[in-house]
């Protein structure tokens, strides 16, 4: 984005470019804004947009629902709910999703463009001893139904764990300098490429290991490029 420009003002400019027609877009808090919201219903996609401290009101009201107060056990028992379990690494992962359309009065006098429903996203994860808990709250235009709500909050998690971290890890993007011309742009054209093509190659190796060995051994760079055995 421009030096001047934040998250806010870029977002937009970015959903104009994208062809969201029944797409379920999901936006960290930053991109929690009514302006937002009406844009990704004006194209014909749904939304999941996480609650923070930038909608503090908005967020207190729908963690009154699930999270704490007299009538969360009540809200929670009533809502649409699902939940999933996975075990890998040592470390187990219970998330627990649930989603209502019942949604308390400062959210019904906010008027938000497509509104639908209100949701929460519980993950209980335990390594070893430690235990730790974690929960986000969201608004939605999706119908109440937490599998496809549940998922959608999955995939978002998974696009910064699959593709960002690995390009700041493996690849060092956040480090690198280019600034002249379309140098930046063509660069990370060039990392997503070679990170596919890592990914496609069967092999057990972890991505830097394999970066490595290309570097190291002809033969596996011309496998991993051309997607055959040698």
């Amino acid at each position: 984005m421009d030096t001047k420009s934040n998250e806010i003002t870029a977002i937009p400019a970015l959903l104009d470019l994208l062809f969201l027609q029944g797409c379920i877009v999901t936006i960290e808090a930053m991109g929690c804004q009514r302006a937002i919201a009406e844009k990704l219903v004006a194209q014909g996609a749904d939304y999941v947009l996480a609650l923070k401290g930038n909608q503090p009101t908005l967020e207190q009201a729908v963690a009154s629902c699930f999270v704490a107060g007299p009538e969360a056990e009540t809200h929670r028992t009533q809502s649409d709910y699902y939940e999933q379990t996975e075990r890998g690494h040592g470390r187990e992962e219970t998330r627990r999703a649930w989603i209502s359309a019942d949604v308390p009065t400062e959210l019904q006098a906010a008027a938000w463009p497509g509104r639908q429903s209100i949701g929460m996203v519980e993950a209980v994860r335990t390594a070893g001893s430690k235990t730790s808990l974690e929960q986000r709250c969201y608004l939605s235009s999706l119908s109440p139904d937490a599998e496809p709500f549940a998922q959608a909050v999955r995939k978002h998690w998974g696009v910064e764990n699959q593709l960002q971290w690995s390009l700041d890890v493996t690849f060092r993007e956040d480090q690198s300098r280019l600034r002249t011309g379309h140098g930046a742009e063509n660069f990370a054209v060039v990392r997503h490429i070679a990170l596919n093509l890592l990914r496609q190659e069967p092999s057990s190796k972890s991505l830097p290991r394999k970066r490595l060995a290309c570097a190291l051994n002809p033969d596996y760079l011309l496998k991993v490029l051309l997607g055959v055995q040698f």
